[in-house]
Formats: C-alpha cells, sequence, structure tokens
C-alpha cells in the first residue's frame, strides 16, 4: 500500500511549480482542509451558506443513494461555489467485506453521477469507516481515484451537542491536517462556524484536498493521511 502525508507529496513536486489554487500554498502557511461526509442533506445548504460567509473551501465526500439522488441542486453549487466534491461511495458499503465487482460499482455510481451533474469526475474518494485493503487501492486506481483519510475526528455521530464538536476538533487540529466531520448530523453544522473562528485565530489557512497537496497532484491508487 502506498501512503502519502500532504508534506511528503508537495516536497517530492517538482522543485519551484507553482501551486494549483490561486494564492494558497501550503509549503509557506499553515493549512488544514476541512471535509464533510455523506451528504449532501437538508444541512447542507446551511453549511454552504457559512462557508460561503466565511471564504471558506471545503471537501465533500458524497453519497450516492438518498444523498446525491435527493439533493442534485446541492451538488452543483458546492462545485459552482469551489468546493472539491468528491465521493464516498454509492450506498455506504464497507469496502472490505464485498467482492470486487461490488467495490467498483459503489465506486463508480457516484463518480458519474456527480460528473453528470458537474461536468467534472472525481478524483478522490474516501472509504466508508477509513477500511481499505489491496483490492480497494487496485480498483481506485483503475477507476482514477486517490483514497482520502482524515487527523481528526470529532465523532458527530455520537453527539449533538456543538460545543463539544467543536471542542474535539479544535483539540485534534495540526497544520497539514484533514478534519472530517458528517453534515448530515444535527450538532455539527452549528459547530462549524466556530471551528472556522478558532482555527482561523491560530493561523491557519482552509484549502481543499487538492490545494493541501498542492503542487503535487493525488495518486490514484495511493492513500492521503496527515
Amino acid at each position: 500500500m502506498e501512503v502519502g502525508e500532504p508534506s511528503a507529496a508537495r516536497a517530492q513536486a517538482a522543485a519551484g511549480a507553482q501551486a494549483r489554487f490561486g494564492t494558497v500554498d501550503c509549503r509557506e502557511v499553515k493549512c488544514i482542509a476541512l471535509t464533510f461526509d455523506a451528504g449532501p442533506s437538508e444541512h447542507s445548504a446551511r453549511l454552504l451558506d457559512i462557508l460561503k460567509e466565511k471564504q471558506v473551501p471545503a471537501t465533500f465526500f458524497l453519497l450516492g443513494k438518498r444523498h446525491i439522488e435527493k439533493y442534485p441542486e446541492l451538488v452543483k453549487r458546492m462545485a459552482a461555489e469551489g468546493h472539491e466534491v468528491a465521493s464516498h461511495t454509492w450506498d455506504h458499503k464497507i469496502l472490505t467485506r464485498i467482492t470486487p465487482e461490488q467495490i467498483r460499482e459503489e465506486l463508480k455510481k457516484p463518480n458519474d453521477a456527480i460528473e453528470k451533474l458537474t461536468g467534472h469526475k472525481p478524483t478522490l474518494m474516501r472509504p466508508p469507516q477509513g477500511r481499505t485493503n489491496d483490492t480497494v487501492h487496485k480498483i481506485s486506481r483503475e477507476l482514477g481515484l486517490a483514497e482520502v483519510l482524515w487527523s481528526v475526528t470529532a465523532k458527530d455521530y455520537r453527539t449533538s451537542d456543538p460545543e463539544l464538536i467543536q471542542k474535539r476538533v479544535l483539540e485534534q487540529s495540526s497544520r497539514d491536517g484533514i478534519i472530517l466531520l458528517h453534515d448530515l448530523y444535527p450538532g455539527t453544522v452549528p459547530a462549524v462556524p466556530g471551528i472556522i473562528d478558532a482555527l482561523k485565530k491560530r493561523g491557519y489557512v482552509f484549502v481543499t484536498v487538492p490545494q493541501l497537496l498542492a503542487p503535487a497532484k493525488a495518486k490514484p491508487g495511493t492513500v492521503y493521511r496527515p
């Protein structure tokens, strides 16, 4: 299994290469990535309003069944507002427990649905529960997908308390961190403004996962985690 840290990926990129997105260069500034799994949901529109107001880009790992299917306009809005739109599989099946054919379907269906809505095929995916293996790496590589794990989790699926979610995120955050949240749980979106404000005060710059890796590009079949 090939595992890449964001800082190592950047270091291996061509010397002197320009950062891919605008003026943010995570070789020079203290970056952190905000990521949301398992949307879109009924809370995603409010989340997008917050991110727009605070001028923060995020990476969305979307589910297909009951999510992309139900909220196609939110998928379009995420892409239009500059967020990275990625895959969290079609039906949240644990990829290490299913056949290669099922893995391929779980990864291909959301790719196709996202490309149809946004015009761009995802290059990133997050395996449910972070569970992956050599078969998942191989199929991801075939489909042009890098796997993105995380370094910060609020376990927001276990609490609806925004203050506790914020506290957990702030305790674990560090440079090049990847924060895992779920916008489908009721306590999460209310915690986001406080998380953003507190981390900005600490000098962090929010970026998408591709920005975090730039000037390197995510390599299909590789697992990225801080």
